[in-house]
Order: C-alpha cells, then structure tokens, then sequence
C-alpha cells in the first residue's frame, strides 16, 4: 500500500494553522532562535519550540510543565500531535536503528525495524506513539539534522511536518529553502563560498577574480576586499582587452572566477557600497552562473515570486555579452571562449512581464534586447558558428588544447596511445599537446568537436560525439528562430517598430520576421523528415541529416517552427519513442545502439531524462493544443521525482534514469549524478530540476496532486483510477505504545 500522507492542511493558508502556529514554516523560522523556550515560557503561548543548547534539562523539564498543565488527555483526539524530542539523543538512536547501510539517510534500502517511538508534547514527553515507514523517518531524520544545524537541543516537531503530502513538503522546500541555498553574490559576503571550485586542478590555493579592464571600481572594490580579508587569498586581475584562445589557455594555470554585475547600494549605516548582483547556482559541483541552467531556473523563480532573482540573471547576462561577447558557458575562466544554448529573449520577456514599474520594465526590455541583438549577430550568425551554405547556425567555440575542467582520468584512455606514441606521461604529453609541442590533427578535430559538445549543453552524447562542430543542430537553430521571432514582435510592439541601438543603427521588425522564415524554411529543407514524422540534426560536412532521435526534436514545437501538420505527425509517429516510465528519454533506445566495454553509456542518452528537455516539450506540445498529451508527459517526470524524494531521503538529483522503476535517481554513466551524496538532508536540491517541479505543478489539476502524493504509477493512474479508489491523505494513525 502506499504510504498515507497528512494534506488538511494546506500550506498557502496559514490561517488553517493550529494556535496561529505554522508547522510548514521554513526551518530557519522552525528553529530559530525565537522559537527559545524561555521566550515561549513567558508569552505562555503553546507553540513548536525549540531549545537553544544553552537551556538544559530543566527548561524541559518547565516544557514538560506547561504542556501538562495546558492540556489534558483527551487533547490528543483534538489537536495535531507535537512530539517533544531531544534532537542529538534521537537523532543518534535513529540513525543506529534504521540507517543499516551507514550512509546518513533513512531510504527503502534500509532493513531496519521502520519504526520509531516519540513522546507527545502534551503528556510531557511520557506517552510514546510510534513513527513508521521511511517516509516519516527520514523526515524525521532531515528536521533533527536542521534542528541540530541551528543549535537545538530540545525541540518540539509537529505531527504534520513529519507526514506532510511531499508534493507539498518538495514545493514549499524549493521555494523556502532550495532557491535561496543555491543563491550565490561575487562580493565580500559571500567569496568564500563562491570562489570554491571542485574542477580545478591548477593544484593552487590562490583564489582569483578576473575583472575586464573598464571596470576599475569594480577592481578596486575586489582589492579592497583583498586586503581587509587576507584569509580569504584572494588575487584580483584585470582581464586583457582581446581575449585570445592562447590567452585562455595560458592562464589554465591560473584559473579564477569572472566578475559579474555590481549595483550600488546604501546600508543602515547611509554609506554607498558596491554589492553583487545575485544568481543562482546549478547545484553540487557547479558553483558558478551557468548559461542555460539560469534560464530554466528562472522560470522556476518566476513561479515563486521570486522575479528579483530571476531579473538579476538576466542582468547578469547583459554583463556577460557586454564584457565577455556572449552569455558563457559559465563564469570561469577556462568557459571565456565557450557559450550554451541561447534563451535570453524568452527569459527577458518572462521577467518583463512580471515587473511593475512601467518605466523601468521598458528600460530592463531595451537592454536586454540590445544584449541579445549583439549576441546573434557576433556569437551564432558570425562564423565560425554560421554556415553559409545553408544559412543555419552550429555549436562551434574557440579554444586550444584539452578542457580543463574535466576530471583528470577523462581523457586518459583517448590520450593513452599518443604518451606511448612519445613515451611521455600523461601530464608531459598533455603539457606538449596544448602548447603544440607536438601535432597531432586528429586530436585536433576530436576537440574541435568537444568543445563544441560542451557549448550545447548536452556533454555528453553518441548524437554528438566526433560530430558537433559539423551540426546544424534542431535545438539551436529552434532557439535561433525563437531569437527572431521575438526581437521582431518586441519592435513591433514594445518599441512602435523603430528599435534604437547604442550605435545608433535602427532596427525594425520586418528584417527579423525575414530572417524567422528563412530560418523555418531552412529548417524545414535539412532537418525535417516528413517519412519519419522526425527532426534530425543536419551535418554540415557530409551533407547529409544524422539518423539519432533526440528530444531536442521538441524544441522545434516550443520555439514555433513546427506547421501544425508538422506537429501532428511528429507527436503521432515521433512521441511514443521517447515516452517512457517516468517521462521523455533524451534519446531514443534504438539510437543509443548496444551498449559495452568500447561503447559506454554516455548521460545524455537513452535512458536517461532531464529538465529541459521535459519542460521544453510541455510547452511546445501545449503550443499546438496537444494538452492532454502534455499533462501525461508532467504527471510522468513529477511521479520520477517525488518517488525518488519520498523513497530516497528527500533527495532531488540532476538527472534520472527514467526506466527504472525503483531507483530513478541512480545514474552511474560517465559524472554519475549531482545530489545523491546527502548527509541527513538535502539542502539545495538541483536548480534545473527544482523549477521543473514548480513548473510541472501548474499543468496538475487537484486529482494529479493527490496521485503524486501518494505515489500513484503512471501506468495505474493512466489506467482511469477513480479519484476515490486512490490512498486517502488522512492523519497517520499512531498506536499508543
């Protein structure tokens, strides 16, 4: 059966909460320092408390007074249960008890007892109600780690928080807690966090920030910081006014975080201060604003109205082009030379939407629409990136030598037979290469087309591999002719059709509407195939169209290439091989071909599945009104993620295994998976995913939430289950021991 979840009370209506108590606030309100117990003990008000550590056995033991004077027996059928727990007592008998595998998570892999027994606040703590199932007790196990996070000793945890819908309890962790974990500034409140960076290999312990040469406050804001914080090791440089790819390559040796957007402000003090313009971080190892990550994580944002953060992205970008000639790959040095996927004109106007200042909304608009204007004709419709044959654009970044941020072993079997060739190591031999010490033109254009894999987002994959730099891939140019499309309706109708640029140059909206079409009927030439029902990646150098089936055939739909007779075919003949289990692959099975020793799994195909491409064919399929189709493809992928959530420790991972019924957050090909390594909690999520869930959560009608929240199959809730045949979301039933 599965298991039974509290769901009376909604988290969006606080007033719904028992003794104006919310048991849903977030832990930094759960268990702050104003939830004391003396602070309560004196207001007389019975509400979750906590302890500071400093209290001592005899405030709970005053606790236990309260409680049984406030309320009697018969209160335990009338109220939600508190449970009033020692935190470190607990949270070590709880751990020896259930975590068998010693990993410091309660998950279905556990062979423990599953049941817990917790004194009621009301009896003093004396009679015990039992806890059962992993659901409970891992919730159990992550508030006793937060708990014990803000110094509590005593704590008393609601009923509720431990049995909360984890529809409910996922969401309101996103937006509560996720978001603002992932939340990063480059200034001095936070560059110890922010300079950390796990793909370095430099063996330095320096800390470095690399500043472009017009930005002299800005360095001498960083300096300063430099200065007043020695520990922090901090070296500021400026960035060189021609950025060449012997340059980023030199400084590999070198690396450092590049300066991103600053904004004036005056603190409580009346002094004027420079501070970071905030962003949001992918998660795990990625510590730095990412390109397409930001992009689908703003949408997120936007769904919790968060529209500052989301704008401040945007912002961020504007800085990028400005300085840097593109939205980079990320903010690291060794990204200078490399973008991603483009989506800044969607992004922009999600925001502008959202922003109540006319005046300023216009002037955020003009700036970010300048920015992508400069970006399509320098960065995607300037060679190397454009082919003129065709008039499409490829995925084709500078760059010399091999890619530092990757592990060190991670090309060790490609470069092995070139150090037997010199019978040099692999260090000698890697030093050689990039310096071109030695030529080799194969490694060249395998690198060529690395590096190209890497600014599409999607390293790695066999649709790509050895191929890239060649491709007139579906996914760029969808989001190329989403470019032209948009700067052409915003002239038209944002700026009455005369759009003026910083040099003066006026665009309109007509030669953008020209260059949407053009784009749409060469897309239609090379990378439609109307006998499949299929986009296909178009190579440019064979001139011929690639044979893998991947998902970013549905970006054509969600950037509005696709005729509706297009749409129509490709979601009859295309959709049902990528649809399986818990959502859409990100490549078909019989592309991937057979796995083995000379052909391993790479985790941008088959079987797994990822955020953007799930959520980009939600909206496209809703595009051309195929809602029903759209709402099975969200129930599929959030049922993937709250499993994994309610199963697995509350865990929310980069990627999943979409085939796998009882694991989906177990990807073990090439990085593995960012997010599985929690000790007791999770406590940022990923960002990508994150925003899918807020996102999947607005196609769900109320029957869908109530299917997620108990775990209902895709398949079972597929097959027409009645709404009152599923698991009802009572309050447990807790047996008096």
């Amino acid at each position: 059966m599965p298991p039974k979840f509290s769901s009376y009370y909604d988290p969006r209506d606080e007033d719904s909460a028992v003794d104006n108590d919310n048991p849903f606030a977030n832990a930094n309100q759960y268990y702050s320092r104003d939830t004391d117990l003396s602070t309560r003990i004196k207001s007389n008000r019975a509400r979750t408390l906590s302890t500071s550590a400093d209290a001592g056995l005899e405030a709970a033991a005053e606790l236990r007074q309260q409680y049984v004077r406030r309320r009697g027996s018969l209160d335990e059928h009338k109220q939600p249960r508190k449970f009033l727990v020692d935190v470190e007592k607990t949270l070590k008998s709880l751990l020896e008890s259930e975590d068998t595998d010693k990993n410091m998570q309660i998950t279905i892999e556990d062979t423990g007892p599953k049941v817990v027994s917790l004194g009621s606040a009301s009896s003093g703590g004396y009679r015990l109600y039992e806890l059962r199932g992993t659901y409970q007790l891992s919730n159990l196990l992550q508030e006793l780690t937060l708990a014990k996070d803000y110094g509590r000793r005593y704590v008393l945890i609601d009923e509720r928080r431990l049995n909360e819908n984890p529809v409910n309890r996922l969401s309101r962790l996103i937006k509560g807690t996720f978001w603002d974990a992932l939340t990063r500034r480059i200034d001095a409140s936070s560059l110890e966090t922010i300079c950390k960076d796990t793909k370095d290999r430099s063996g330095g312990r320096v800390n470095r920030i690399y500043v472009p040469k017009a930005e002299q406050e800005m360095y001498e804001y960083y300096a300063k910081v430099a200065n007043e914080k020695p520990d922090l090791n901090l070296v500021v440089e400026y960035l060189p006014e021609d950025i060449t790819p012997e340059w980023v390559r030199d400084v590999n040796d070198k690396p450092g975080l590049l300066a991103l957007a600053m904004q004036r402000y005056t603190d409580e003090n009346g002094k004027t201060e420079l501070r970071g313009v905030p962003f949001v971080v992918p998660g795990g190892r990625f510590n730095e604003l990412y390109g397409w990550d930001s992009y689908f994580e703003s949408l997120g944002l936007l769904i919790d109205g968060r529209v500052d953060l989301a704008r401040s992205m945007v912002e961020n970008f504007i800085f990028e082009i400005k300085y840097y000639g593109k939205i980079l790959n990320a903010n690291r040095t060794y990204y200078l030379l490399r973008s991603q996927p483009p989506f800044l004109t969607d992004m922009a106007l999600r925001v502008y939407e959202r922003l109540k200042d006319p005046k300023d909304a216009k002037d955020f608009l003009y700036r970010a629409f300048c920015a992508a204007i400069k970006e399509y004709h320098t960065v995607w419709t300037s060679p190397p990136r454009l082919d003129p044959k065709t008039g499409l654009s490829r995925y084709r970044p500078g760059g010399l030598g091999i890619p530092p941020e990757t592990e060190a072993a991670h090309f060790e079997h490609l470069l092995k037979p070139y150090t037997e060739k010199y019978n040099m190591t692999l260090e000698e031999f890697t030093h050689a290469y990039n310096y071109q010490e030695v030529s080799e033109p194969a490694l060249d254009e395998y690198f060529l087309h690395d590096r190209a894999v890497r600014e599409s987002g999607h390293d790695t994959t066999y649709r790509l591999e050895k191929v890239c730099a060649d491709l007139a891939t579906v996914d760029l140019n969808s989001l190329l002719h989403k470019y032209e499309t948009d700067i052409a309706r915003v002239i038209r109708e944002e700026f009455d059709d005369h759009f003026i640029m910083p040099n003066g140059s006026v665009e309109s909206s007509a030669i953008w509407d020209r260059r949407a079409r053009a784009r749409r009927h060469a897309m239609e030439r090379y990378n439609w195939s109307e006998e499949d029902g299929m986009w296909y990646d178009y190579n440019t150098k064979t001139e011929t169209k690639s044979s893998y089936e991947s998902a970013t055939a549905f970006w054509a739909l969600w950037a509005g290439v696709a005729t509706p007779k297009q749409a129509a075919k490709f979601v009859d003949k295309s959709l049902p091989k990528f649809e399986v289990l818990g959502g859409l692959v990100a490549g078909t099975k019989s592309s991937l071909g057979q796995v083995g020793v000379d052909n391993p799994s790479r985790q941008w195909d088959y079987p797994n599945g990822w955020s953007p491409q799930q959520i980009l064919a939600w909206y496209g399929l809703m595009r051309y009104g195929y809602e029903d189709e759209a709402k099975r493809l969200v129930y599929r992928w959030l049922y993937t993620i709250t499993k994994a959530f309610v199963d697995f420790n509350g865990i929310v991972v980069e990627k999943y295994d979409l085939t796998r019924a009882h694991d989906p957050h177990r990807v073990t090909a090439e990085y593995g998976n960012q997010g599985v390594d929690i000790m007791g909690v999770a406590r940022e999520g990923f960002g990508w995913v994150n925003a899918s869930y807020q996102i999947g959560l607005t196609f769900c009608n109320s029957h869908m939430r109530r299917a997620l929240g108990a775990c209902t199959e895709p398949d079972v809730f597929f097959s027409g289950v009645k709404e009152e045949s599923l698991p009802k979301f009572e309050n447990l039933s807790l047996g008096q021991n």
